[in-house]
């Protein structure tokens, strides 16, 4: 049987709230009116010169939302990073690497551990086949990567749209079926920023059935990809969908999930006819405890889990990680195609490296409207 459910806490419900509203977030608008001046008062800093970003010899693209949460940024980054790959374009991936121990910069090698350099980027690193640098300054984790990477002709950043010392040339907006929820700013609501109008050089990726906020953008294909054992994941064996069909119908198996919406790994899970007992866990949950009962004939998790669990962990309970195989819509590789031409042009000329900062100056023209 599935583990009993949890009693919903206030945090439960301040997420509901911060989909439709209700009188909790009403009564956090006054903190969301101290954010937004916040907000404000640091765009204006950027945009009289007080504060500048950094500078970096190859062209940045930041892979980002608006709103707090899990709405898709990792397979997008993989995504991107594959299509980078197949035109034959060099790149590295900074990111903060949240839930990591301490905040310094250091690069992500074959012997880094999720608690060293954070799930995310681990991941990125294994599946993507890129090299990686984790650091809270996000300026000072791409100089580090450069050095230790020369050849490196693109930088690509797993979150950071609201590091605005990071400079970036592209910007790649990712949204999910709650758009950008109430409306409202963090606290009261879940958006990081005010909403800005469309940029010349954003892309919209919306992960989800149909867009969910007004902006134009690429409706994403997600989809299971196949599983691999936790031992053949680990040795950079590809998952493949054989395996993953043959667990229909063998019993005691557990799905788990660490990730931020743990209900649509389930329930992709279901939509191939698998039938198993759930048991959900918080995003970024660092299985420093292996978190299943000890009756489990077997575990079947995402690959943000598997990056947490060496084979040598688990003994010899059978365990499967599932990959996703995920495509940010019809269109995109087009669009994607046309700023390459302007970031690394293939005459040689001088790239249009990271001239602008769209996120400061939508967040300023958002929170003067207001």
């Amino acid at each position: 049987m599935s583990p009993s459910p949890r009693r919903p806490t206030l945090a439960d419900r301040l997420q509901r709230e911060w989909l439709t509203g209700g009188p909790l977030s009403t009564a956090l608008l006054p903190l969301s009116g101290l954010y937004r001046a916040l907000l404000a008062l640091r765009a204006l800093a950027w945009r009289l010169g007080l504060k500048r970003a950094g500078a970096l010899p190859v062209p940045v693209i930041v892979v980002g939302n608006w709103i707090v949460g899990g709405a898709g940024k990792t397979p997008t980054t993989l995504a991107l990073l594959a299509r980078l790959r197949e035109r034959g374009l060099r790149a590295g991936v900074v990111s903060r690497g949240y839930g990591r121990e301490g905040d310094g910069v250091r690069l992500v090698g074959p012997a880094s551990t999720a608690r060293e350099v954070g799930d995310e980027p681990l991941l990125i690193h294994l599946r993507g086949r890129v090299p990686v640098a984790v650091g809270r300054d996000r300026v000072a984790a791409a100089r580090a990567l450069l050095a230790a990477e020369p050849g490196l002709q693109l930088l690509v950043s797993d979150d950071g749209l609201q590091h605005w010392r990071l400079p970036r040339a592209l910007s790649l907006l990712v949204f999910d079926e709650r758009g950008l929820g109430n409306g409202r700013l963090l606290p009261a609501g879940p958006l990081r920023q005010p909403p800005g109008r469309p940029a010349a050089d954003q892309l919209v990726v919306y992960n989800a059935p149909q867009p969910s906020t007004a902006l134009p953008g690429f409706v994403a294909q997600r989809r299971l990809a196949g599983a691999a054992t936790l031992a053949d994941w680990w040795a950079g064996r590809p998952a493949d969908m054989a395996t993953l069909l043959a667990l229909r119908g063998r019993p005691g198996l557990l799905a788990v999930a660490g990730i931020a919406r743990p209900q649509r790994f389930f329930d992709m899970l279901a939509g191939l006819g698998l039938r198993l007992d759930t048991l959900p866990l918080p995003d970024h949950a660092d299985f420093a405890t292996l978190p299943w009962p000890p009756g489990a004939a077997g575990i079947v998790l995402t690959e943000k889990d598997a990056v947490k669990l060496p084979p040598g962990r688990v003994g010899a309970l059978p365990v499967w990680v599932v990959a996703l195989d995920f495509a940010p819509g019809a269109g995109f590789d087009a669009a994607l195609d046309a700023h390459l031409q302007r970031l690394c042009p293939p005459d040689g000329s001088t790239p249009d490296r990271n001239a602008r900062l769209p996120a400061v100056q939508g967040a300023a023209d958002a929170a003067a409207r207001r």
